[in-house]
């Protein structure tokens, strides 16, 4: 059974039927509801289950809503899954993406400075560590200047804990068990601390005690200074 058109009511054959809108149309009934120009699949719109042309098509317009308390509730609702979702996603990437800048010359250059703050902070500990037991080795300058007391000369009894300023380098005195030892400078060396000594290459250092594996604690003959140096700048005589 041929169905009817939609415009006319009358019946659509199949030679002059248009399925459109979920209708049937004759082909000369398929036009605008407006302007009853005739339309084809191509240039019509569908608006409401009708066909228009582009001209008088309808134009949908916004309407405001007002901020209602339930609007004003949803909204802030809203607001809190948000903020909920923001921290999961914070939550889910904490502690993730560093390896990323771990090698950037900028954390290599923060990581040279620590290692320096850290061996620093060594030669100071080192240094408290010797006061505690001995005086470290005096210079030659300011030796009369740094035991003498204030008021009174000073006598055995002052130093019965440390080596006195002068026979330290004598034979009388008990030197440190690595005391006596003679080193010559390979390189040239400027002192990069205050507690550290700076020679010339050819400098023969005396009293020459060991630190540790990288660093030792001498005077330097032709200077009279001394203080720490690096062991890889020497060799020993």
């Amino acid at each position: 059974m041929n169905p009817l058109c939609s415009r006319c009511n009358r019946v659509v054959y199949p030679t002059e039927k248009v399925n459109c809108l979920d209708k049937y149309w004759h082909k000369g009934c398929f036009s605008c509801e407006i302007c009853k120009m005739t339309l084809n699949m191509k240039n019509y719109k569908g608006f409401e289950k009708r066909p228009y042309c582009n001209a008088h098509y309808p134009k949908t317009s916004f309407t405001s809503v007002a901020d209602t308390p339930e609007n004003l509730r949803l909204k802030q609702q809203s607001k809190m899954q948000s903020q909920v979702l923001y921290k999961e996603e914070f939550e889910k990437n904490k502690g993730k993406g560093f390896s990323v800048v771990a090698d950037t010359p900028e954390m290599q250059r923060i990581k040279k400075t620590q290692d320096q703050i850290s061996n620093i902070k060594y030669h100071e500990d080192f240094e408290k560590s010797r006061m505690g037991g001995e005086a470290p080795p005096p210079d030659t300058n300011t030796a009369p200047a740094y035991h003498h007391q204030p008021a009174n000369p000073p006598n055995a009894q002052n130093y019965n804990y440390q080596p006195a300023p002068e026979p330290v380098r004598s034979a009388a005195a008990a030197p440190p068990p690595s005391a006596g030892k003679r080193y010559r400078a390979v390189y040239d060396y400027a002192a990069a601390d205050e507690d550290e000594v700076s020679f010339l290459d050819g400098d023969v250092i005396l009293d020459v005690q060991q630190i540790d594996e990288g660093w030792m604690y001498g005077r330097v003959e032709r200077t009279g200074q001394q203080g720490m140096l690096p062991a890889n700048y020497v060799e020993a005589i």
